[in-house]
């Protein structure tokens, strides 16, 4: 198995923007390039990632390895802290 942070493949998507992003549910994702966690709506949607997106995330170093169900990274942002 791969070194890095396994995440499923089903929610490594790309937006109609064309950044690539992990959804992390209510609306939030994390655009992979920026490093950052971004708000979307289900319009900004444009298609699941495909293996070409993933081979240039490769090449920039984002990715470590894919294949049909996972996605290996090398870093995923943190999710924005809530204030108490």
């Amino acid at each position: 198995m791969p070194a890095g942070f396994a995440i499923n493949r089903q929610v490594v998507f790309v937006l109609k923007n064309g950044a690539v992003v992990v959804d992390w549910g209510n609306g939030w994702c994390a655009d992979l390039e920026r490093g950052e966690f971004i708000q979307f709506k289900e319009q900004d949607f444009s298609h699941a990632v495909q293996d070409d997106e993933l081979e240039s995330l490769k090449r920039m170093g984002l990715v470590i390895e894919y294949n049909q169900v996972q996605v290996y990274f090398t870093y995923i942002p943190e999710p924005p802290r809530t204030k108490s």
